[in-house]
C-alpha cells in the first residue's frame, strides 16, 4: 500500500520521525519516539501503525512495550515485525480514516 504524500505530511505533524515498511503482506508506518498522552509510562515509545484491517480490527497500533498509567486496557496483540516484538490493545477505529486520524483515535484509548 502506498500512502499519499499529503497523508504522510499530515501524520508527520503528530509523529515527525516515521518511515514506511512492509512485511508479511502488510504495510506499516514505523513511528520512532511517539509522544504518548499525559500520564502514560513511558511518556515516549516507538509505535507501529497498520492502517489495514487485521485480526478483526479496522487498524492496529502496536507499541514497542506495554504502556501503563491511563485506564485499564486489554493488551491482546503481540506480533514480531521488523525484527522486534510489538504489543497492541483491543481498540477499534472506524473505517475510512486518514492516517493522522487513525493514530489520534488509537491514542484516545490512553486518556
Amino acid at each position: 500500500m502506498i500512502f499519499s504524500e499529503e497523508e504522510i505530511h499530515e501524520l508527520k505533524t503528530i509523529a515527525p520521525n516515521l518511515s514506511v515498511a512492509q512485511e508479511g503482506g502488510y504495510t506499516y508506518i514505523l513511528i520512532c519516539g511517539l509522544l504518548l498522552p499525559d500520564g502514560c509510562q513511558p511518556a515516549v515509545a516507538d509505535a507501529l501503525l497498520c492502517s489495514l484491517p487485521r485480526e478483526g480490527y479496522n487498524s492496529r497500533l502496536f507499541f514497542s512495550e506495554q504502556i501503563a498509567g491511563g485506564p485499564t486496557l486489554n493488551w491482546n496483540g503481540n506480533i514480531r515485525v521488523l525484527g522486534r516484538n510489538w504489543y497492541a490493545i483491543s481498540w477499534q477505529t472506524q473505517p475510512g480514516l486518514r492516517l493522522a486520524e487513525i493514530l489520534s483515535v488509537h491514542l484516545k484509548a490512553f486518556r
